[in-house]
């Protein structure tokens, strides 16, 4: 805002004092999120993403996190633990509900016709190096 010293100035709700509010160029937040820093997410997906190395029927066998996780809630399940069972048929039900998603709207015509040249352009490219695609 431009600082107009003949206008007076009404100081309320939504309009703080002019000596109170934000230089123009300058961050609210001067010191603001240090670079580098990684939120939950990120540090989960890392760490679920680590190698680890697991016995398998006597052969070492190197997994990720993950995946040792999950074979150790299948044997619990397996085994009769029922909360093992119970998150475990939670998170199948999930994954299946991600699998089985609602099928998309029908194309109208124009995109139609822009994904039925868009097949024949891949087909034919497949067709010179002689895989084809049905």
């Amino acid at each position: 805002m431009p600082d107009d010293g003949n206008k007076p100035y009404n100081v309320g709700f939504g309009k703080p004092p002019k000596p109170t509010q934000f230089r123009k160029g300058l961050s609210g937040n001067p010191k603001g999120r240090p670079k580098g820093s990684r939120n939950l997410e990120t540090v989960l997906e890392e760490t679920l993403e680590e190698k680890v190395v697991i016995n398998e029927n006597g052969v070492r066998r190197t997994v990720t996190k993950l995946e040792a996780a999950v074979k150790q809630l299948v044997n619990k399940a397996a085994s009769g633990d029922l909360s093992a069972v119970r998150q475990l048929l939670a998170r199948a039900s999930s994954a299946e509900e991600e699998v089985t998603a609602p099928p998309a709207e029908p194309l109208d015509q124009n995109d139609q016709k822009v994904m039925e040249n868009v097949l024949k352009r891949i087909r034919k490219s497949t067709n010179r190096e002689g895989n084809e695609i049905q």
